[in-house]
C-alpha cells in the first residue's frame, strides 16, 4: 500500500493538479489567514498549513483516488457465524485516517490544547483552514472528522459530568487505540427533514436507555459513538418530544450494543465513507441534556456541521479551479493555448467567482464563531451551506468541461468532484430547508441580518482606500438584499432573498479583503464580478461587453498579485 506509483505524463494531456502543493499554490488562502488569524497562530501554524497543503496535492490525493475505488464492505457474519456486522476499509482509507484524526487530530483541535504543538485550543478559523486544504483530496472521510468535532461540542455543552467524563477522553483522543470516533444517526424513513415524524422510541432502564427503531441514512455507520434522535415513550408528538442521547457501539463491558448495521448505501459519491441503515434493539444509550429540548440542542450540532461543509465545499471548488486552469494552461487547441481564448476565460471566471466568495464566507463565518457573535453566526451559516454547496456543483461541473473528455474519465478527479459535490446539497438540510431557515428564522424571527449589516458596514469603513464609488455601490447592494430579506412577500421566494445576501456579503468582504496590506487585490475584482453580474440589472439581450472586463479578466487569469493601484481604475 505504500507504492502508489505516479502517473507518468504522455504528451499532448495536459497535467492535473497531482503533486501540486495546495498551499503554495493558493494565494487567496494565505492572504485570509494572515488577515483572519491573530499573529501568534499565524505564526506558529503556517508551517503546518504548509505539510497538509503538500500532503493534499500528494500523498493525500493519491490515497484518496484508492479509497474512491476500492469502498467499504459490510460483513454481517464472521467466519463462525457470529453476527458482526463489520465493515472492512482498504488501507488508504485507515492511512487517511490517520492522517485525519492521529497527525492532525483535526476533530480534536478545537477543543483541547496540545494539538500540533499548540498550548491551547485552536480558533475556529484555524481549524476550517485545515478542512479546506484537506477536502481539496478527500472529501468522504471529512464527514467522520466533523461529526466527531461537532459531537465533542454538543457533549460538552449538554452532557451531565459524568457522560462528559466517560466519553470526551475517548473522543479527544488522536491515539487509534484508544480513539472514539463520532457520527449522527438522526434520518428515518418517517423523518428526514420534518425531523418531528421520526418513530424511534426510548424507554429509561435503569442508568440508561434502550433504544427500538430504524435509522434510514447514517454516515460513518460503524461510529465508536453516535448521537441520534429518539421520543421517549409518552412523550409529546412532534419536535417537543424528542429527546437526544449518546449511543455507543459498544457497552461499557465491552460488549456489542444491540444495533446492527443492516446494509451499505449504494451511494452516488463519498464512496469511501461507509453510510448505511441502522436497526436499533433496544440498544443502551444516554440521555444528553433535557429530554424535551433534543432536537433544539441537536441543531447546534447540526449547524456547525452546516459550516463545515461550507469549508469543504470551498475546498472543493479551489481543486476545481486549479484543476480547470492546469487544464487549460496545458492544452493547445488551434495553435494557442486553450486559456487564451475569450470564451473560455469567461468560462474561467465562472469558477473563480463563486470559489472566491465560498472562501470569504467561510472566513467571515467562523471568525464570527469565534468572536462569540452569535446573530452574525446564525445567518451566515446558513448563507454559506446554501450557496458554497450549490455553486460546488456547478463549478465541478465547469472544471470537467475545462478539462474535456478526460475530465469525465475516472482517471482524473473531476469525476469524484462531481460525485461528491452533490451530497452537499442534502446532508444538514437541503437547499429549501437552508433558504427558509435563514429567512423564516434568522431574519424574520431573530432580526439576524440587522448584526451582519453593521458587520459589513464596518468592512467598508475599513475599506476606505477602495474608490468611493465603488464602495457606495457595495453597501446599496447590501441595504437592498437586506431589505428585501426583511420583508419576503411569500416562502417561494426565500431562496432568492438569501441568494441577494450572500452574494452582497461575499462582495464586501472580498472587497474589504483586498484592502488588507499585503494582500492580492486582484479579490476586489472578484467583488466587482458578483456586483455587476449578480446584483446589478442587465439586459440579457444586449450585446455590449463592458470594457473593464477584459484587463480584470487578464489580470485575475494571470499568475502574479496585484496592488490596490492596479486594480483601482477597473473598480469604479
Amino acid at each position: 500500500m505504500n507504492a502508489i506509483p505516479p502517473p507518468t505524463r504522455a504528451p499532448l494531456i495536459p497535467a492535473d493538479c497531482a503533486g501540486l502543493d495546495f498551499h503554495a499554490i493558493d494565494r487567496a488562502l494565505r492572504d485570509l489567514l494572515a488577515i483572519y488569524l491573530p499573529p501568534r497562530w499565524h505564526e506558529a501554524l503556517t508551517p503546518h498549513y504548509a505539510r497538509l497543503g503538500a500532503l493534499a496535492g500528494g500523498r493525500l490525493d493519491a490515497l484518496a483516488r484508492q479509497a474512491d475505488r476500492h469502498g467499504p464492505v459490510l460483513h454481517h457474519r464472521d467466519r463462525y457465524g457470529n453476527d458482526t456486522d463489520w465493515i472492512e476499509y482498504h488501507p488508504a482509507y485507515r492511512e487517511m485516517e490517520q492522517i485525519a484524526f492521529g497527525d492532525f487530530a483535526l476533530h480534536a483541535m478545537s477543543h483541547r490544547a496540545g494539538v500540533l504543538g499548540q498550548d491551547a485550543p485552536l480558533p475556529a478559523v484555524a481549524k476550517y483552514a485545515f478542512q479546506y486544504l484537506f477536502t481539496q483530496a478527500e472529501f468522504g472521510l471529512m464527514c467522520p472528522v466533523s461529526m466527531t468535532d461537532t459531537s465533542i461540542h454538543l457533549l460538552r455543552r449538554f452532557a451531565d459530568p459524568a457522560l462528559r467524563d466517560y466519553l470526551l477522553p475517548r473522543m479527544l483522543s488522536a491515539d487509534p487505540a484508544t480513539m472514539w470516533k463520532g457520527a449522527q444517526f438522526m434520518t428515518e424513513r418517517a423523518g428526514g427533514s420534518d425531523v418531528g415524524a421520526i418513530e424511534t422510541v426510548a424507554e429509561p432502564a435503569g442508568e440508561h436507555w434502550v433504544l427500538t427503531g430504524d435509522k434510514w441514512f447514517n454516515s460513518h455507520a460503524d461510529a465508536d459513538i453516535a448521537l441520534t434522535l429518539a421520543r421517549p415513550r409518552g412523550a409529546p408528538s412532534g419536535t417537543r418530544g424528542i429527546a437526544l442521547f449518546a449511543l455507543p457501539r459498544h457497552r461499557r463491558d465491552g460488549s456489542r450494543n444491540a444495533y446492527r448495521v443492516i446494509r451499505l448505501k449504494d451511494k452516488l459519491g463519498t464512496k469511501s465513507m461507509a453510510s448505511g441503515e441502522i436497526r436499533l434493539e433496544g440498544a443502551e444509550a444516554y440521555l444528553v441534556g433535557q429530554p424535551d429540548a433534543g432536537l433544539k440542542q441537536m441543531m447546534e450540532q447540526v449547524n456547525r456541521s452546516r459550516l463545515s461543509h461550507g469549508a469543504r465545499a470551498a475546498g472543493m471548488m479551489r481543486r476545481c479551479v486549479n484543476e480547470a486552469l492546469a487544464a487549460t494552461r496545458g492544452r493547445n487547441a488551434f495553435g494557442r493555448a486553450v486559456i487564451e481564448f475569450p470564451l473560455m476565460r469567461r468560462q474561467l471566471l465562472k469558477l473563480m467567482v463563486p470559489a472566491a466568495q465560498a472562501l470569504s464566507m467561510t472566513f467571515a463565518t467562523a471568525d464570527a464563531l469565534d468572536r462569540g457573535a452569535a446573530a452574525e453566526l446564525r445567518i451566515l451559516t446558513g448563507l454559506l451551506k446554501l450557496r458554497a454547496c450549490r455553486d460546488n456543483i456547478a463549478v465541478a461541473t465547469g472544471a470537467m468541461e475545462a478539462r474535456g473528455g478526460n475530465g469525465y474519465i475516472e482517471d482524473y478527479v473531476t469525476a469524484r468532484l462531481i460525485r461528491d459535490a452533490q451530497v452537499g446539497l442534502l446532508w444538514e438540510g437541503t437547499s429549501n430547508i437552508n433558504a427558509l431557515d435563514v429567512i423564516g428564522r434568522a431574519v424574520g424571527k431573530l432580526g439576524a441580518q440587522r448584526a451582519l449589516g453593521a458587520l459589513l458596514r464596518g468592512r467598508l469603513d475599513q475599506a476606505a482606500a477602495l474608490p468611493a464609488g465603488f464602495r457606495a455601490r457595495l453597501g446599496q447592494a447590501w441595504d437592498r438584499a437586506e431589505t428585501f430579506a426583511a420583508a419576503v412577500p411569500s416562502e417561494a421566494l426565500a431562496r432568492q432573498a438569501a441568494r441577494a445576501m450572500y452574494d452582497a456579503a461575499s462582495a464586501v468582504l472580498m472587497a474589504w479583503e483586498a484592502t488588507s496590506p499585503g494582500a492580492d487585490a486582484r479579490r476586489a475584482l472578484l467583488a466587482r464580478m458578483v456586483l455587476e453580474h449578480r446584483l446589478t440589472p442587465r439586459d440579457p439581450l444586449a450585446p455590449a461587453l463592458a470594457e473593464w472586463e477584459t484587463p480584470a479578466a487578464d489580470l485575475l487569469l494571470g499568475e502574479a498579485p496585484a496592488t490596490l493601484a492596479e486594480v483601482a481604475p477597473l473598480l469604479d
